[in-house]
């Protein structure tokens, strides 16, 4: 059974999988599947030996299905794994690391926070809508898990600013979320440009410190906002 690389996909029966060439290949006796979410236990199952990784391919996106592994092996690493965490020595790293990962994201809470203001720059006379306008998408865009563009590092931090503003403002500040867009290649990505072109427009008023309409929707959205709040 391999011990590399190697990726199956899922096969036809729940004790089968398949190989990258159409193979199917059926899982040997004894074996057990453990599923996604366990890091640190799919880790040593690995560096254990033989090991078969199972994931599934839906569109441009993979996504793991497990690992199978002697049954014995697995059973054996899980109780080694209860055990070190039954220790002070793992509690007191674990509450460390805690500690550690929450100043991180502390810290890049507030850089995201100066990006947005930098990227808003609006005029001394709205700089009180500005900041709370900033600290909405920064709440909305910056916790662990969220799955915004604030969580990518992909690309800089400026431009990941800008782009939380552009999308918070496309759910807050239009009728995008209501809005029936044809299907059809291209479209929804165009309907996205047009908003973000108002929404450009929009902050552009702002910035030159002209007097928004009465019916402003992004002063209306960051009334309700931080009324809700």
């Amino acid at each position: 059974m391999p011990t590399d690389t190697t990726l199956y996909s899922p096969g036809p029966t729940a004790t089968t999988v398949r190989a990258s060439d159409g193979t199917v290949v059926g899982v040997p006796e004894g074996w057990v599947l453990v599923p996604p979410g366990n890091a640190a236990l799919t880790r040593r199952i690995k560096d254990a030996g033989a090991f078969m990784a199972v994931a599934e391919k839906r569109g441009r996106k993979v996504f793991s299905r497990g690992v199978w592994a002697p049954g014995a092996t697995v059973e054996q690493i899980r109780g080694d794994l209860g055990a070190e965490r039954a220790t002070e020595t793992y509690a007191r790293r674990r509450e460390s690391d805690a500690a550690r990962r929450e100043k991180a994201q502390g810290e890049y809470v507030e850089d995201f926070y100066g990006a947005v203001v930098a990227f808003l720059a609006f005029h001394d006379s709205f700089a009180t809508l500005g900041a709370l306008l900033a600290r909405a998408v920064t709440d909305h865009a910056t916790p662990v898990g969220s799955g915004t563009v604030a969580r990518t590092k992909r690309i800089p931090i400026a431009e990941r600013a800008e782009a939380a503003v552009i999308a918070w403002m496309r759910h807050q500040t239009t009728a995008y979320d209501a809005m029936v867009i044809p299907r059809g290649k291209g479209k929804r990505r165009e309907v996205r440009r047009m908003l973000a072109r108002r929404s450009q427009e929009l902050l552009g008023r702002y910035r030159r410190g002209e007097p928004p309409a009465d019916t402003c929707p992004l002063a209306r959205a960051l009334t309700t906002t931080s009324g809700a709040a």
